[in-house]
């Protein structure tokens, strides 16, 4: 990408050990790269995955500024135009992105808010934080709708409604696609039960694989996997 010079910085404390954050700094190409594994990932994913705030806000930052750039290159040349079709197509897998968020958002808010309740200290969010303001304000509207509508007609006993029961959860035994970044060895497909032996398996690199996505879950969120 011509438009964009010049390297990002992201900061990502997956790399850094002790919960501490390490600065990784990133090539333009290869912070438009983390996008679109992010995107991929969530948009495959059953579940919410962790938000990639850092990687979206120095996407943000990339596009302005190979948007200053191409405003001032000289019109009529084929290669501005190119660079605008690149914007664009950034800019959607953004978009794509953080869309594919808010919908998990409002599909799974009640298990999501938990989930983040009960999360150890030191243990990064899934949400980013305009995401986790956006997931209250949506559980408060869904239970004040509720009420409105219909809680407030029925006997005292039957005005509560337990959302962690009455929302499903994300489907993690659903199969997924994905090629494997880094050599995984002994992976447990299934446990050992009454009727069989525990099932094991390597995944080579570049392999491509069907596999239930409980089973490759935290290979997801270690990046050693793409879902794809």
């Amino acid at each position: 990408m011509a438009a964009a010079e010049g390297p990002e910085r992201v900061w990502d404390s997956s790399e850094a050990g002790g919960g501490e954050e390490e600065e990784v700094v990133l090539t333009p190409a290869q912070l438009i790269r983390s996008l679109e594994q992010a995107w991929m990932n969530e948009k495959f994913s059953p579940e919410l995955l962790e938000s990639k705030s850092e990687v979206v806000e120095c996407v943000v930052e990339q596009l302005e500024h190979m948007e200053e750039n191409l405003k001032r290159a000289k019109k009529g040349d084929l290669k501005v135009g190119i660079h605008w079709m690149e914007v664009e197509r950034i800019r959607y897998v953004l978009n794509s992105y953080l869309r594919c968020r808010l919908r998990k958002i409002e599909k799974y808010f009640p298990h999501i808010l938990e989930k983040e309740k009960t999360r150890a200290e030191g243990e990064p969010s899934l949400l980013s934080p305009e995401e986790l303001v956006f997931a209250k304000e949506y559980m408060e509207n869904t239970e004040a709708h509720f009420r409105s509508v219909a809680l407030r007609h029925m006997p005292p006993n039957l005005q509560k409604v337990d959302l962690l029961k009455a929302v499903p959860k994300p489907n993690l035994d659903s199969f997924v696609f994905l090629r494997v970044k880094e050599k995984q060895e002994n992976i447990l497909v299934e446990p050992e039960t009454d009727e069989q032996s525990e099932y094991v398996i390597d995944l080579d690199e570049d392999s491509q694989h069907l596999i239930r996505y409980k089973t490759i879950a935290p290979l997801v969120a270690s990046g050693a996997v793409q879902l794809i």
